[in-house]
């Protein structure tokens, strides 16, 4: 679950990291120009909050100037009108694409004078099962193109511990800083550690890490990805997730316990089991075609989850084929075709629908479909199943 910049610094902020002071929002603007007496300044900065990055160097849809979605403001009665602009207007970065995200969130910030940028990211590193940290002189908006073109400015560390951890001295030749830099980056380093096995993160990213003026580190960004499946842990930080930046159909499938992902392309795929529903994308794209979404419907499969799964196949108008591709085990296929043949009858379905079943009553399931008379299509093999999905989204 991603959070947003403002509510990832106030998590930070309460593990004894540097973060400089701010004031979020949330359509309502009406108390910003009395809050900015309370924020040093000038400058001061104004930040959309959209759950994607380079913010900065986007672009709004609705312009009002081309200075992208992260502003720094030296004229206080400007901060507000800012801000004004940018609430509610489309934010398009390099992340969100053309279609951009809405701007429901301002977090306004004091300025810090910048000496230099790092970039720093604590994740799991999933090959060896441990914390890694990511750090990089070179931070700031283009640290993507640094680790295309210049991969060994990136340095990586593996944890063993998480607690009482010390940084070795080379670390300072390469990023080029002092003793007591030294010393404070490890400081930070036991802070972030310490927050990111806490609340259970899955990412924290700062990007940029800076060292002001006085030389000291400032945690100038910052982003964190919380693991759904510890989510049962924090509820609290459950109640963060902006609903506003979530897809309306993946949240819909949530709410009856299916698992939806929209994709680009032309075949809708229905499957229980998220394994199976990995190997049913792979063979339509080895067929020439591309997944329209990841669906998994679970392991308790019934009449209603399958109609709530056609109803969000069937709204998106790029899909022209479904495969819907069932094992029976604790749900018996012959029930699940019932359930499909009734909800094309209740739902008026005229998508052309290929049906693959394998495990309990396969075949009653198989005869079911194929004896319906609406233009359903059972097949028992997957190759071939997928080849008559394909074909018929060509036609």
């Amino acid at each position: 679950m991603n959070i947003h910049e403002y509510q990832a610094k106030e998590i930070l902020k309460k593990f004894g990291l540097p973060i400089l002071k701010g004031k979020s929002y949330n359509k309502n603007l009406e108390t910003l120009s009395a809050d900015i007496e309370d924020l040093n300044g000038p400058p001061w900065v104004v930040k959309s909050q959209i759950h994607a990055g380079g913010r900065g160097a986007g672009h709004f849809k609705n312009s009002f100037n081309d200075k992208g979605g992260v502003q720094v403001v030296f004229e206080k009665n400007e901060v507000s009108s800012i801000a004004k602009s940018m609430m509610g207007n489309v934010l398009i970065t390099k992340q969100t694409g053309e279609i951009g995200k809405t701007v429901n969130h301002i977090f306004i910030e004091e300025g810090c004078e910048i000496d230099r940028e790092l970039y720093l990211s604590l994740l799991v590193d999933r090959n060896n099962s441990k914390v890694m940290m990511m750090i990089s002189s070179a931070g700031g908006m283009d640290i993507e193109e640094v680790a295309v073109s210049n991969p060994e400015k990136i340095i990586n560390i593996h944890f063993t511990k998480y607690k009482d951890i010390s940084l070795d001295e080379s670390l300072q030749i390469k990023l080029e800083i002092t003793k007591s830099q030294l010393d404070e980056l490890t400081s930070i380093t036991n802070k972030l550690l310490n927050a990111f096995t806490s609340i259970d993160a899955s990412t924290i990213e700062i990007n940029p890490l800076v060292l002001n003026k006085e030389g000291n580190f400032v945690l100038l960004d910052a982003k964190i990805s919380l693991d759904d499946n510890a989510l049962f842990r924090h509820p609290e930080l459950a109640e963060l997730k902006d609903l506003t930046e979530e897809d309306p159909l993946e949240l819909q499938a949530a709410e009856h316990d299916m698992n939806y992902v929209k994709l680009d392309g032309s075949i809708g795929c229905m499957v229980n089991g998220a394994g199976l529903a990995m190997a049913t994308m792979d063979i339509i794209k080895q067929f020439g075609k591309e997944p329209a979404n990841f669906l998994d419907l679970g392991g308790t499969a019934n009449k209603d989850r399958v109609i709530m799964g056609f109803k969000i196949i069937q709204s998106d108008p790029n899909v022209k084929s479904i495969l819907i591709n069932i094992f029976g085990g604790i749900i018996h296929c012959d029930m699940i075709a019932n359930g499909i043949v009734e909800a094309v009858k209740e739902l008026d379905f005229k998508l052309p629908l290929v049906v693959r079943f394998q495990g309990t009553n396969s075949r009653e399931g198989k005869n079911v479909i194929n004896n319906s008379n609406l233009g359903l299509i059972a097949i028992e093999d997957f190759t071939e199943a997928a080849k008559k999905v394909v074909e018929l989204a060509k036609e």
